[in-house]
């Protein structure tokens, strides 16, 4: 898989600019803030149809303009397709191939990417919401599905907690919030199922992975659940599930909000079985969070048989030679790669060689030839 061309309109700094992309590298060199890190962000947005450094996403728009534009043409195992988003204060329209697409599950999971960059860090050590949202956002690139799921999970849960608000009031009917809570239970199955199943795949790759970068120790993941992942197979675990949503009912109720449920899961990465977050060095952390991304790589070859477009935002300003070295001998041949660097001299010669590389100052960016 690789982008073969990108097209920005009014995107942060950047007012219009086209790209035709080198299938292998492309460098952004640039001091900060003039706009190597919006490329990357901006193919980002094309993939993911969200940003991965605001959640309001009008910031993405140049001031005093009204609207943002992202296109892009991408080639996958010799099939052409074309994607694009356009964004203003009234909403966000998704077309694929020049067709519209009602929903945003249609259009996820068509191109592909893996950002790497310097905020990763908050995966480790961030609340359980910021990693519910990485494991969301990465699921939804590998499965249409998931994001119907998940949208489903939580019109149900948003209707559950608004009755639970209704407890004293005359309109309460105890059989219909029943029958919600049942329908809660079935889509947690169902959702927790898809996480085990990722991080398995995740941990299969894991260790190989941060022993080839790393040099040290063995690395795991571990999906956090309330539903056990030995239980899932249980014929009686809905019913098991119901009670313990039953013995919660008097607290739900105080509280006014659902206390059981995979929007409360989490998961955590542990080296040589201590917790990364509480033990390892902020050095160690960083190395983790790149090995799961790499980990990523190495699933998405497993499972869907394509190579993911690879984002690398000012990540190796923050590695030693060697480490750096692993990470980028890590990577396919035929893989391709966006890097963002203030410093060109941190960039490997024969990485350079075969690279397209842009100078980028103040939004604008010129080619080196």
């Amino acid at each position: 898989m690789f982008l073969k061309n990108l097209e920005l309109n009014n995107f942060r700094n950047i007012s219009r600019i086209s790209f035709n992309f080198n299938k292998n590298i492309n460098i952004f060199i640039g001091n900060n803030a003039q706009g190597k890190t919006n490329v990357l962000e901006s193919i980002y947005f094309l993939a993911i149809t969200r940003s991965h450094r605001t959640h309001n996403e009008l910031n993405l728009i140049k001031k005093e303009e009204l609207y943002i534009k992202v296109s892009g043409v991408f080639q996958t195992n010799g099939d052409v397709r074309s994607l694009s988003i356009l964004l203003n204060n009234k909403g966000k329209k998704v077309s694929v191939d020049n067709i519209p697409q009602k929903k945003i599950s249609n259009y996820l999971s068509r191109l592909n990417v893996i950002m790497f960059c310097p905020d990763d860090l908050e995966i480790i050590k961030g609340s359980p919401n910021i990693r519910r949202r990485f494991l969301n956002i990465e699921l939804s690139q590998f499965r249409r599905d998931y994001v119907t799921l998940l949208k489903e999970y939580n019109q149900i849960l948003k209707q559950r907690n608004e009755y639970l608000k209704l407890k004293n009031n005359a309109k309460f009917d105890q059989t219909y919030f029943g029958i919600i809570t049942d329908k809660l239970i079935l889509k947690n199955i169902e959702i927790v199922k898809i996480r085990y199943d990722f991080i398995n795949k995740v941990n299969a790759c894991l260790k190989k992975v941060f022993n080839n970068i790393a040099k040290m120790g063995e690395l795991s993941i571990k999906y956090k659940s309330f539903i056990k992942e030995e239980s899932l197979n249980n014929p009686e675990l809905k019913q098991l599930l119901k009670s313990r949503y039953d013995e919660l009912f008097t607290n739900e109720l105080l509280q006014k909000t659902t206390l059981l449920g995979c929007h409360k899961d989490d998961f955590k990465m542990y080296l040589d079985n201590l917790d990364v977050t509480e033990f390892c060095s902020q050095g160690q952390q960083r190395l983790s969070i790149l090995s799961l991304k790499l980990a990523e790589i190495e699933v998405f070859i497993n499972e869907k048989h394509i190579k993911p477009v690879i984002l690398l935002d000012d990540i190796f300003s923050e590695l030693d030679e060697n480490k750096k070295n692993n990470i980028i001998n890590y990577f396919k041949d035929d893989i391709q790669i966006f890097i963002t660097t203030t410093d060109i001299k941190e960039i490997n010669k024969d990485l350079k060689e075969k690279s397209d590389i842009y100078i980028v100052e103040n939004g604008n960016f010129k080619k080196e030839e």
